[in-house]
């Protein structure tokens, strides 16, 4: 079975679990884990599969976001390669039993102050929060079918809207809304079912979402995957 950046694996077929507790959890939270080499090797691999043949969710373009006129410069690029080249974990959310689409956990108690890191497996399909290098939300995504498959590699967050609408999906709800390409990929709000998929946006919980969106802030990095482990530093 897959492990996602966290070391949740996910088990395939209608109503897909998640489980928490495997070995590489254990590992970061005894030795802290680097993601050495994550910004290099995002880029390689193929292309993870559709979810499935189902229905395809509407409100997740591309292209359906109107461009929004700045791109992010080349100092931004670079501080958010440099969080994720440096970036360490210190502490994975510990939950038991099973995981499914639509769910989500959070907990940022007593965590403190520091870079928040976004990071995205679409080989297991989740999404972690670390703040300080402190895991504080995760939750299973929908992400790019085949034909418009989510892209691999880091994205600092390059615009913010918590009440978007798709310019393309007639005028779809995007809530929550975290730009990542100039083209329109986007972390929003999404009816996370199993069988569903996007046209390249990282669809999550709208609840997820709006916690999420609370947080983030313009310029910090989305480090996007398939299927790279975390290894120790």
């Amino acid at each position: 079975m897959p492990l996602g950046m966290t070391g949740r694996k996910i088990f395939k077929g209608k109503g897909a679990w998640i489980f928490a507790g495997a070995i590489a959890v254990v590992v970061a939270l005894t030795f802290g884990v680097m993601l050495k080499g994550i910004v290099r090797s995002a880029l390689e691999g193929p292309r993870p599969p559709a979810q499935s043949a189902g229905k395809e969710e509407a409100p997740a373009g591309a292209a359906g976001l109107a461009p929004p006129g700045t791109e992010p410069s080349r100092q931004v690029k670079a501080a958010a390669h440099s969080i994720a080249d440096s970036f360490r974990v210190k502490r994975v959310l510990q939950f038991e039993g099973p995981f499914r689409h639509g769910d989500y956990h959070w907990d940022d108690k007593d965590v403190p102050a520091g870079p928040l890191v976004i990071t995205v497996d679409l080989k297991a399909q989740t999404l972690s929060v670390f703040r300080a290098g402190y895991e504080i939300g995760t939750a299973v995504i929908l992400y790019g079918a085949t034909d418009k498959p989510s892209p691999l590699g880091v994205f600092p967050i390059s615009e913010k809207d918590a009440d978007h609408f798709s310019s393309t999906y007639n005028n779809a709800p995007m809530p929550y809304m975290l730009r990542l390409t100039s083209d329109g990929v986007a972390i929003h709000g999404s009816d996370v079912k199993w069988g569903n998929a996007t046209h390249g946006c990282i669809g999550v919980p709208t609840p997820f979402a709006q916690k999420l969106f609370g947080v983030a802030q313009l310029g910090d990095p989305v480090i996007i995957t398939n299927g790279k482990m975390m290894q120790v530093g």
